[in-house]
């Protein structure tokens, strides 16, 4: 594993197909995600979106599927309109009876050192922390 990778886990009391659909489902997505136009658990699928910090700058960003598991995987590229660099998001579920574990890798931010600040790995780190620990927790365990 690339030292540079960032690895996020969780442990969600929910089951896999519960979660896979969080992950995968575009309309679940744009509740706690980013609010994709489209998105396929197709390999090649290409997707894209704005997004950035609260009053900030935002960036395009271009993803593309390459890698589908159904039900327990899917990996797609990142990277960002007019600036260098690419990295990959993986998305791995393993099913824990009524619980299921999410473990999101991403790997190669330190392709785009030469961006700027704002692609920092403590950002990414700060967002992906986000959407695994917050985001997707109030989803799928909301308080009673």
């Amino acid at each position: 594993m690339n030292k540079d990778s960032i690895i996020v886990e969780r442990t969600f009391n929910a089951p896999i197909t519960k979660v896979w659909s969080a992950i995968t489902n575009n309309n679940e997505m744009k509740v706690w995600y980013f609010k994709l136009e489209a998105f396929k658990t197709n390999v090649g699928f290409n997707f894209d979106f704005m997004g950035g910090t609260e009053g900030g700058i935002q960036y395009l960003h271009l993803c593309e599927v390459t890698e589908v598991v159904e039900g327990k995987k899917i990996t797609y590229s990142w990277r960002y309109d007019n600036y260098p660099g690419n990295s990959f998001v993986n998305w791995e579920l393993f099913d824990k009876g009524e619980q299921t574990l999410l473990r999101l890798t991403h790997k190669g931010v330190e392709t785009f050192a030469e961006a700027g600040p704002d692609f920092a790995k403590a950002n990414f780190v700060k967002g992906w922390t986000y959407f695994v620990h917050t985001a997707l927790k109030e989803y799928l365990e909301p308080e009673s």
